[in-house]
Order: C-alpha cells, then sequence, then structure tokens
C-alpha cells in the first residue's frame, strides 16, 4: 500500500516538491482492473489427463480376492493422472499458447475458458527446446478473446507487470509486481535460457500464463520459478513474447518450426579477454567456433571477434546470442557489432536455417564389435539444433543404445560424442564403421559433455 502512495505523490507532484494530500477520489484510486478487464478473457485453464501404471496393491496378489474380483478390476494397475496449467489465447480461431511441461505427454487436454465454457484441444506445435507448445481449439467460427504480442524487447526493468494463471487449481487469478531482469540466463529451464524475471507471484499452475504489461498486451509466458519449497519466492521467469511470437508464426505458416543459424559459437568475454582485445569492459561474445562456409565465415567473421549487439541488442554470453539469432527472420540480413582488434565495426550477416551438412546416415551398429547396439548418426548444424544440443556441429554421435548390447555394457550413452578408435579420428560414420571392423585390443575415447573419457577393450 506505501508503495502505491509513493507511486502515486510521484506522480502527481513535481520534482522535489513536498508530497500533497489527495484531493479526490481519482487520486486516492489506484487499480489495475481495465487492464485486467482486457487481458483476463484470453486467459485459459488447461486441465490433462494420462493414464500411468500404479504401484500394485499388496490386496491385489490375494487369490481369494482375484477369485472373486478378477484381474480387471477397475484400478488395477493403472490410474488416471490428473494436472493443471494455465494458456493464452493468441490468435481470436483459437490458438492457444502454453508451457510444453504442462501438456508433455497428455492423452486428452481439456481448455476452459474464463467464461466456463470447456473445449476439447488438440496440439498444434510442441516445442520443448523452448518449452512452449500451441494448442488449437475449434472455436466454431466464433472469434475468442486473445492478447496482442509486444515487443519484450522493449521491456525494462521497473516496469509494473501482472501474471495471470490459475495457481493450485483455485481458479484465475491476478498478482502485481516488476520486471526484475531482462535478458536472464540461467540453466535448468529450456535449451534456450533466456527469461524476463519477475516479482508477480507465480505459483504452481502459473506456468502457462500470461505476463502482461501495463498495454495489456503480451510480454511473456511464465514459466518457472525459483523456489525452495514449491511457493513463490518472488523470483519468477517468463518466456520473452518474441520467441513465443517464432513459435506461433511457423504454426500460422503451416510449416515446420525453422530457427534461424549463425554458425559460430563463442563464451562470455571476461575480464582477462577484455583486456586482452581491448574493450573497456567486459562485454559481448568472444567467437570460438566459426562453422566452416557458415553465414557468419561467409560475412568475414572469425576466431577472436567479440559479438557486441545483435540489432542493436546487447550480447553477454553465448545464451543471449543464441536467443538474439532465433528469433530473426531466416534469409534476411541480421547486423552484429563486433570489436577486433581494438576497433568496433558493424557487419551484415543472412541466418540461414541450419543445414543438414554432412548427411546425418543414422546407422545402428551390428556385428562382433565394441560399438554393435549402438545407433550413430553424423552432427550436422541441423541435428545439433533437432536434439538441443550445446555442441560443435561435427563428429559422430550415440543417438540410442540397444539395451544389453556390447555398446551398452561399455556405458557409453546417448549423446556421447566418439573422438578415436587407437588414435584414429573419428569424423564420420564411416570412419566409426571401418574402425569396427579392426580386431582387438581397441582404445576408445568418447566426448562426454565437457569431459573426455577413455577406455582400453579387450587389452
Amino acid at each position: 500500500m506505501r508503495f502505491l502512495v509513493l507511486l502515486l505523490c510521484l506522480v502527481a507532484a513535481p520534482a522535489f516538491a513536498q508530497p500533497r494530500v489527495p484531493e479526490s477520489r481519482e487520486q486516492i484510486a489506484l487499480s489495475f482492473a481495465p487492464v485486467v478487464k482486457r487481458a483476463a478473457p484470453a486467459v485459459v485453464n488447461i486441465t490433462t489427463r494420462r493414464t500411468q501404471q500404479a504401484l500394485p496393491s499388496p490386496l491385489l496378489q490375494d487369490p481369494m480376492f482375484r477369485r472373486f474380483f478378477g484381474d480387471q478390476f477397475p484400478g488395477m494397475g493403472q490410474r488416471v493422472q490428473s494436472s493443471l496449467g494455465s494458456g493464452v489465447i493468441v490468435d481470436p480461431s483459437g490458438l492457444i499458447v502454453t508451457n510444453f511441461h504442462v501438456i508433455r505427454g497428455a492423452e486428452e487436454i481439456v481448455v476452459s475458458l474464463a467464461d466456463r465454457r470447456e473445449f476439447e484441444a488438440t496440439v498444434a506445435r510442441g516445442d520443448e527446446r523452448t518449452d512452449l507448445a500451441i494448442l488449437r481449439i475449434d472455436a466454431r467460427g466464433e472469434r475468442l478473446p486473445f492478447l496482442e504480442m509486444r515487443d519484450s524487447d522493449d521491456v525494462e526493468v521497473g516496469d509494473l507487470v501482472l501474471a495471470i494463471g490459475n495457481p493450485f487449481g483455485v481458479g484465475q487469478t491476478v498478482t502485481q509486481g516488476i520486471v526484475s531482469a531482462v535478458a536472464r540466463t540461467m540453466a535448468g529451464i529450456s535449451d534456450f535460457r533466456f527469461f524476463i524475471q519477475t516479482d508477480a507471484a507465480i505459483n504452481p499452475g502459473n506456468s502457462g500464463g500470461a505476463l502482461v504489461a501495463m498495454d495489456g498486451r503480451l510480454v511473456g509466458i511464465n514459466t518457472a520459478i525459483f523456489s525452495r519449497d514449491g511457493g513463490s519466492n518472488g523470483i519468477g521467469f517468463a518466456v520473452p513474447a518474441n520467441m513465443v511470437n517464432t513459435v506461433v508464426a511457423s504454426v500460422r505458416a503451416g510449416g515446420r518450426l525453422v530457427r534461424g543459424w549463425l554458425g559460430a559459437a563463442g563464451q562470455a568475454v571476461t575480464q582477462d579477454v577484455a583486456a586482452a582485445v581491448g574493450l573497456p569492459r567486459p562485454q559481448g561474445v568472444v567467437l570460438a567456433d566459426v562453422f566452416p562456409d557458415g553465414p557468419a565465415e561467409r560475412a568475414g567473421l572469425r576466431r577472436g571477434d567479440v559479438v557486441l549487439a545483435v540489432e542493436g541488442r546487447e550480447v553477454n554470453d553465448n545464451e543471449a546470442l543464441r536467443f538474439r539469432i532465433a528469433t530473426q527472420t531466416v534469409g534476411q540480413p541480421v547486423r552484429l557489432t563486433i570489436a577486433r582488434q581494438g576497433r568496433t565495426e558493424t557487419v551484415s550477416v543472412a541466418v540461414v536455417a541450419p543445414p543438414e551438412n554432412p548427411p546425418r546416415d543414422t546407422t545402428p551398429m551390428r556385428g562382433q564389435n565394441p560399438l554393435s547396439g549402438a545407433t550413430l548418426a553424423n552432427l550436422s548444424p541441423a541435428l545439433v539444433e533437432e536434439l538441443g544440443l550445446d555442441l560443435p556441429p561435427r563428429g559422430v554421435i550415440v543417438l540410442e543404445l540397444r539395451r544389453g548390447s556390447p555398446a551398452a555394457n561399455l556405458r557409453l550413452q546417448p549423446g556421447d560424442i566418439l573422438a578415436r578408435v587407437n588414435e584414429r579420428e573419428i569424423r564420420t560414420v564411416d570412419d566409426a564403421r571401418r574402425a569396427a571392423q579392426t580386431p582387438l585390443p581397441w582404445r576408445l575415447t568418447v566426448r562426454r559433455g565437457e569431459r573426455t573419457l577413455t577406455t582400453t577393450i579387450g587389452g
């Protein structure tokens, strides 16, 4: 309450003037009701159901019980699990945005509108990498209330926002707060870790709900909270509307979801790196990997260049760079501000769809060799994007393992990169096939995340 009174005084009084006693009802009342009336009808509740195997009860194992009731007693061995979430109507024809984790594995999805009508929904697109899903309901020709999306790059720290959703299944609820941070990157939520942070109360069930600006437009989809006990601690994260818009646009266009690819990656500039490259402070992303003949290389970028901004928006880590590129239109030129040898310049890069080069050549390995039972593929920019990996797009990756196979017994894991066999580099699936024909002993080297593992087989 003191915050609201202070806000009124700051608005009503000149700078450095003494606060005045409110002189009218309008000066006393500060309400978000007009914004809520505009936005709330477009926020929906989502109920999902799926069947799970239930833990067997000792009673079900009793022969006398089974004699009378048989093996098909209701609920025997299975149970229906329900969960609740939120969503936002973004198109009057019935397109709804929610979080992917809200509908993951659902066999039935029911959407409840603010006016209590219910619709069965189908999944038009699920994008686990951004933790977004687009649902479609049959509005029978009716124009549904919807929220327009705002350019989330215009959101600033300190802006007032409302979080609208269905926390704990109690029904539609509105909470108010401010934007605590923008361009917040953090691990563990989605592959594109770039979020708007807010202190508006977000609780379980708010996932997929709307983060709304004071003009009534959507600035983000509430996705996660930082919590030690499951409740709101005032640290919530929302997927920015600009990323939401790319997923929605792909559904409207009727095609597959294609994100822009730069063909370069790097790491955040530290104080030491800044001093070495002549920057006045740590800023930007220093390129450590430039893909041959990719968009970045064709534009003249090279290792050691520092990307400072994309279309005028600062990038200070690789996650921010990936986000900025992924939200650009494929095939259109993108302006990158870079630092090179102490000079700042602007480079135009035409981002493209990640290419399938080399072809993945998916191959189940067979025969009497240590790789038997592993399914291998050539890494390419397209496959790296498809799998949501943070890897250089080259080498041979383990996609699957057959249980009990020689490869599984070696404790290989999906995602491992085959590096060398007997010090011979494995660059393609063909190299792996040839290596499989060589007699033991083997010295096998694989890369697993940041680690390099080596084992000797048959020696």
